[in-house]
């Protein structure tokens, strides 16, 4: 593809939907990275490595444990047809209170672990405390996915943004009055309650009786795959904290979490809100071609909008690092450099999970997503004897071997012919 051609579908994009949504959740996007710079610059004065770590593990087992409480019943939603909306609401309105009370027992048997034979025992009072988000969620999850399936990414935007904004600020007030790992950890349970309030006074999601309730295996059928590609995509950007934690110890894995947030974690959320657009972008027409020719004008977008902020943000973490975050985090801007290379094959493996839900095949989306884990976390592993650098580096290279020609792959096929979507809006 040459630069006039690519020129040529990116002034398209732009005015499309895809190119609205993500317009609306980049803006939003730039203000909450202001804020969380700011955070980040206050944390990073203000505790040291070893309470950074602390802080490190109790989150990333977190969310380790919080991605099941989707286990694709949203996304089934998104793809429902108008008819059986009603019906599919029903059942994952219940579904999601019943899964989320799992959830809930699940951490908290985690936490009575860590205090019971790892003798962790302010991590367990975190993860314990941290439990009560699902106490939250399940009242408002069947709203946020019905804005997405009406991909009113504005509102979705402007409502992820004020959480995470309040997030932050949370965060930095509590380690200038209170310098510990609570600090940082207690703002994602304090955020969950306004949360709530947004998406609530925003979508009406009030249970229809009289449409009766879609068949909870025609979830669970769809929902099995999407888990395991969920719990492999966070499995990768959580355990590789644990195993540096394990192999490097706690200093190592607070310097490794700084140079995660200050480098990846800076443009994941772009790369997030790429995926949570394109799905519902795709879902929105039936022909498999124009799902298609939908799913590169994403990968098209992404690649033009994030590459030249990564680039930059790469090339000059030797130079911001040390000037933004104190001089004592200088030895860790190339370890800012290297992890934040690894939005590249983010970028891809976002595409690829939007194109593969929307076509119904969540079973390969959760094969390609493990062998990344796989790769990057064995990657990580294999050589970390050189030291932590050559463990980053090799984490990202093995999440580019897998994504990116696996992705590539996908976008170049074509359909011996052309099939009529069925009433979910997939194909059969």
């Amino acid at each position: 593809m040459n630069i006039a051609s690519l020129a040529q579908r990116f002034r398209h994009a732009q005015r499309s939907t895809l190119a609205r949504g993500l317009a609306a959740f980049g803006s939003a996007e730039i203000l909450t990275r202001v804020v969380r710079i700011a955070a980040i610059v206050v944390i990073a004065r203000q505790v040291s490595p070893t309470v950074m770590g602390a802080a490190a593990l109790a989150l990333s087992l977190f969310e380790l444990v919080r991605v099941l409480a989707n286990a694709g019943i949203g996304q089934r939603i998104i793809a429902e047809s108008d008819a059986g909306l009603a019906a599919a609401c029903n059942t994952a309105h219940r579904l999601f209170w019943a899964w989320c009370g799992c959830v809930a027992i699940v951490q908290l048997l985690v936490a009575a672990v860590l205090y019971a034979v790892f003798d962790m025992t302010d991590i367990a009072a975190m993860l314990a405390v941290l439990s009560g988000v699902y106490l939250f969620m399940p009242a408002g999850l069947v709203q946020v996915f019905l804005l997405m399936r009406e991909q009113r990414f504005g509102l979705l935007a402007r409502i992820r943004a004020t959480q995470a904004i309040c997030d932050h600020v949370f965060t930095l007030l509590l380690v200038l009055a209170w310098p510990s790992a609570w600090a940082i950890v207690l703002p994602k349970l304090l955020t969950a309650p306004l949360w709530l309030v947004l998406v609530r006074r925003n979508r009406s999601g009030r249970a229809q009786p009289q449409a009766g309730r879609a068949p909870a295996r025609a979830f669970l059928g769809f929902g099995l795959g999407v888990l395991v590609s969920d719990l492999a995509t966070v499995a990768r950007a959580q355990i590789d904290k644990l195993v540096v934690g394990a192999l490097f110890g706690v200093e190592a894995l607070g310097i490794y979490y700084f140079a995660f947030n200050a480098g990846l974690g800076i443009t994941t959320s772009f790369v997030m809100a790429l995926g949570n657009v394109l799905f519902p972008y795709i879902c929105a027409v039936p022909q498999w071609s124009k799902r298609q020719r939908r799913c590169r004008q994403g990968l098209v977008v992404g690649v033009v909008i994030f590459m030249p902020v990564l680039l930059a943000q790469v090339g000059l973490a030797h130079v911001y690092v040390p000037l933004i975050f104190g001089a004592q985090w200088v030895d860790a801007a190339p370890l800012v450099s290297v992890l934040g290379l690894g939005a590249i094959p983010m970028i891809f493996a976002a595409v690829a999970s939007a194109w593969l839900r929307a076509q119904n095949r969540p079973a390969i989306e959760a094969t390609m997503a493990g062998a990344a884990t796989i790769a990057a976390l064995g990657a990580l592993s294999l050589f970390a004897p050189f030291g932590l650098m050559a463990a980053a580096s090799a984490y990202v290279a093995g999440l580019a071997v897998v994504m990116i020609p696996t992705v590539l792959y996908y976008l170049i096929q074509s359909p011996v012919c052309e099939h009529p979507a069925t009433s979910n809006g997939s194909y059969a």
